[in-house]
């Protein structure tokens, strides 16, 4: 059974900083893409920040500039790095990854259970 686990969510003032981080757990063969999603009360869950195995990244327009993803491959973690924060990055923030466990040849999706960011203006 493969787990995603996030941490380091909380309240912080508009302006602060906050790193999120996500470690994934489990017979895990490997991991291609590793992403960050939000949601916000009564509002869809979008994509705030993607990275390949290889370290390519995608950042949704409102990010870009204030949050960086990066990854550990070696502990299959991925971190978001969030400055400037405003008070509309207010959200649960869950993290995923495409994976592939040992004997099966094909990947799937797993997301963990969410953190929450609070940022109060």
């Amino acid at each position: 059974q493969v787990q995603l686990v996030e941490s380091g969510g909380g309240l912080v003032q508009a302006g602060g900083s906050l790193r999120l981080s996500c470690a994934a757990s489990g017979k895990i063969f490997s991991i291609n893409v590793m992403g960050w999603y939000r949601q916000a009360p009564g509002k869809q869950r979008d994509l705030v920040a993607r990275i390949t195995s290889g370290g390519t990244t995608n950042y949704a327009d409102s990010v870009k500039g204030r949050f960086t993803i990066s990854r550990d491959n070696a502990k299959n973690t991925v971190y978001l790095e969030m400055n400037s924060l405003k008070p509309e990055d207010t959200a649960v923030y869950y993290c995923n990854a495409d994976l592939m466990q040992y004997s099966s040849d094909s990947s799937y999706r797993s997301w963990g259970r969410g953190t929450q960011v609070t940022v109060s203006s």
